[in-house]
């Protein structure tokens, strides 16, 4: 009973180092890339951040990508890859206050990018056009973020809870 025991406990060990050096192995650079324009109602929405992931599942947590900020005239592109043993899960994230008064915080949306458009490699061999979007548009799946920047932030609110002033330091 015991060797019986002791064999499949070998077997097990075995078994679950061949695993994880076989995915060891698996490793490998993938890369994506997204344009896009942004509308608040019939104007360019200038500014506006947005940040490419590969959302992780787990513990793992999510890698940016790249981030940035629409131009002038509301366009933006970001490309970025990273090194994963899975196939990578990409997000783009839009954060703006378009049609949102003076809450608190940006809205957020998100858009799951096709797997289609991911490659492999450092640099991406296709593009991802989400197309124009307008920021009006209150999405389904759409939260709230207060984004925190490398500058200092203060954010002051009145006795009713509404800011009151954004100051940037």
């Amino acid at each position: 009973m015991f060797n019986i025991l002791y064999s499949t406990k070998i077997i097990l060990f075995l078994l679950i180092l061949f695993y994880f050096i076989n995915n060891s192995f698996a490793v490998r650079t993938q890369s994506v890339a997204v344009k896009g324009k942004l509308l608040c109602g019939q104007a360019p929405a200038r500014n506006v951040r947005v940040k490419l992931f590969d959302e992780d599942s787990g513990p793992d947590p999510d890698d940016l990508l790249e981030a940035g900020y629409s131009d002038a005239s509301g366009n933006f592109q970001l490309k970025g890859s990273t090194v994963e043993t899975t196939n990578i899960d990409v997000v783009l994230k839009v954060y703006h206050d378009c049609d949102d008064g003076i809450k608190p915080g940006s809205r957020k949306i998100k858009f799951k990018i096709p797997n289609s458009y991911v490659t492999e490699g450092q640099n991406p061999k296709k593009v991802f056009d989400i197309g124009t979007l307008n920021l009006e548009t209150v999405f389904a799946s759409e939260e709230r973020e207060l984004i925190v920047n490398k500058k200092r932030r203060n954010i002051l609110f009145n006795w009713e809870n509404e800011l009151i002033d954004d100051i940037i330091f």
